[in-house]
């Protein structure tokens, strides 16, 4: 740890932040829908068992609710204590969505939600409803405008580079908030949600059936949050094919880690685990066609030709395109003001070469390679989780249609003891879309070395431990608060 520098410090710190706020956020876009779903089903039925259900649960929906805000705060201030140079380089593009989530989705979140937690029987029922599913639709805008920022760096779009001030400044903001990448990435997000909500509902009531209280509840519970959850998860499929289909075409050196393919081609193999493959499986779902091409890491680092006929060039030949933007970025910096005519010269070849522009900072091809091993397992870490927890909604599903839950002991252990599985599934994901574009903080644009700031890794050490220590306090009086709402239980009849 005493040899890390100041980029794997700062890399450290921003990972930690995000990894504790992914905790909560996807519970909140998950038990959203549940809960307003049952309140759907109070207003509608007119009974007020499913009033009392919606409640417990929202109780837990607050107090995770509050612990995700105060992640989500830091987080966003990072980018300007540990990644100045990054905020100054693309501040104009990056900043424009982070600023629109909290102007408007935050505060129209926060808003109803205090008449969603407050307001019961201060306002009317529909009124109350209403506001309800207007807090879950907020907590949906906010991961709008934070995944168009997050896509944007996975795939830049809308923007050109201005060197006068040195800054990409933004040219078409509808290119950036229907990026493709961005797109996908959001319903990816939410139906992600969706399953983190409905495991956690299942599970929760399965421990209230283990404990034989509350049975009526723990079952119309079970039965919401499976329905929910089995939606959502196929959703979340679906919208990781086309995530993939993205990842294959924007960011290939990321999908071949994902697959451990040093050698690409037609027909790539899916690589189930290591030395179990599917042949021309990978060509079918990164590009719809057993044939297609799909490129290893060897193929990129030394350059290839696709199967329309595209040349792709080396690590060394953008690497070297690079150095020639940063020189002419240089060259028309220091000749603009005392030579018009060679600056002008200067800014042809920095506008040929832009493209390249952060390959300039790249000293190894080997660089360009992400920490394979990491990104391969965990991206089987979360299909097999999230496959394994399909199934887990399925079988719960069917057996509380039948009417066999309530006596099935060892399916009310799995689901109980699923929680934690379906958080490790969703960390995993972020690994395998952050670490798996690595060298880049921007995508070709951008790599982190030449992102962070200019502060001394004893102040990064420093904060990174202090931010241990608060985050694991809050996730620990998190948990504290809801064991002991859990175990006062919704107080609600089984009869």
């Amino acid at each position: 740890m005493d040899e890390m520098t100041l980029v794997d410090w700062s890399r450290l710190q921003f990972a930690l932040t995000a990894g504790y706020h992914w905790i909560f956020v996807p519970l909140t876009l998950g038990l959203a829908v549940i809960m307003a779903t049952m309140e759907t089903l109070y207003v509608v039925k007119r009974d007020e068992f499913w009033k009392q259900t919606a409640k417990f649960w929202m109780k837990l929906f607050g107090i995770n609710f509050a612990v995700g805000i105060a992640t989500g705060i830091i987080l966003e201030f990072e980018f300007g204590t540990n990644w100045s140079n990054y905020s100054w380089f693309v501040g104009d593009i990056f900043g424009a969505p982070l600023a629109i989530e909290g102007i408007f989705a935050f505060f129209m979140e926060a808003t109803f939600f205090a008449i969603m937690y407050f307001g019961w029987n201060k306002v009317s029922k529909k009124t109350h409803l209403v506001a309800t599913w207007l807090t879950g639709i907020g907590a949906a805008i906010s991961a709008v405008w934070i995944l168009v920022a997050n896509s944007w760096m996975q795939h830049p779009v809308g923007m050109e580079f201005n060197p006068d001030t040195v800054r990409h400044e933004m040219v078409d903001f509808w290119a950036l908030v229907l990026n493709p990448v961005a797109i996908s990435k959001f319903f990816h997000s939410v139906f992600s949600g969706w399953m983190t909500g409905a495991i956690f509902v299942i599970g929760l009531s399965s421990w209230y059936l283990l404990k034989k209280r509350e049975t009526r509840f723990a079952l119309a519970s079970i039965r919401v949050a499976a329905v929910v959850g089995v939606v959502g998860t196929v959703a979340l499929m679906a919208s990781g094919d086309s995530s993939g289909i993205h990842v294959a075409k924007y960011q290939p050196m990321k999908l071949a880690a994902a697959e451990g393919l040093q050698d690409g081609g037609p027909q790539a193999p899916f690589s189930i685990v290591p030395g179990v493959e599917v042949p021309g499986m990978l060509s079918m779902l990164a590009t719809h066609d057993f044939n297609g091409y799909v490129p290893g890491i060897n193929d990129m680092l030394n350059g290839y030709t696709d199967a329309e006929g595209n040349v792709h060039l080396s690590a060394e030949q953008k690497m070297e395109r690079g150095k020639t933007a940063l020189k002419a970025f240089n060259d028309y910096r220091a000749l603009r003001d005392t030579d018009p005519v060679k600056a002008e010269q200067a800014r042809k070849v920095l506008d040929e070469n832009v493209e390249y522009f952060g390959y300039g900072y790249i000293d190894s091809p080997q660089e360009l390679v992400p920490n394979v091993d990491l990104v391969y397992w965990a991206f089987r870490v979360m299909v097999g989780l999230g496959s394994f927890l399909l199934l887990l909604m399925v079988v719960v599903l069917w057996a509380e249609w039948k009417k066999k839950l309530e006596g099935m002991t060892w399916l009310q252990w799995v689901a109980l003891l699923s929680i934690p599985l379906v958080y490790l599934a969703g960390q995993a994901g972020w690994i395998v879309a952050e670490v798996g574009r690595q060298p880049w903080v921007i995508e070709g644009l951008l790599p982190v070395k030449a992102a962070v700031s200019s502060v001394s890794v004893a102040a990064v050490q420093t904060t990174f431990w202090l931010f241990v220590a608060i985050f694991t306090l809050f996730l620990v009086i998190e948990i504290r608060i809801m064991i002991n709402a859990i175990k006062q239980g919704p107080k609600i009849s089984n009869k």
